[in-house]
């Protein structure tokens, strides 16, 4: 079993190997008993959606860490993937810039990671 920061490091890799951009992880612990964490990351289209929530999958599958819930992967613009301590949102950026997730968390302690990903922030 590995650390909910272990799981959103792993997923954070995985999004950025696969060239998501703008990734932002949130700290919401102390604010939600939804998760420990959201990552949210861009894509460029319907196809990297899936091609980014398949690599975070396929990642933390590795690490023994299976996902509990999927939504919105038909609609190919934001698909959510529930891990329990983390939940990963992949949106196209107009999904993201509509949805905000960012602002309706501004509560949260957003995390850098830059030495999760050794490229900075995107």
């Amino acid at each position: 079993m590995i650390s909910p920061k272990e799981v959103a490091a792993t997923a954070a890799k995985a999004l950025d190997e696969k060239k998501g951009l703008d990734l932002a992880l949130i700290e919401i612990t102390d604010i939600s008993t939804l998760a420990d964490y959201f990552l949210i990351c861009t894509a460029t289209s319907n196809t990297h959606v899936k091609t980014l929530c398949d690599a975070v999958e396929e990642a933390l599958d590795a690490k023994g860490e299976q996902v509990l819930n999927r939504e919105g992967h038909r609609s190919g613009i934001w698909v959510l993937l529930d891990f329990g301590c983390l939940v990963v949102h992949v949106f196209t950026e107009e999904a993201r810039a509509f949805y905000d997730l960012e602002r309706l968390w501004q509560d949260g302690k957003r995390l850098s990671l830059a030495s999760i990903t050794g490229t900075g922030e995107h």
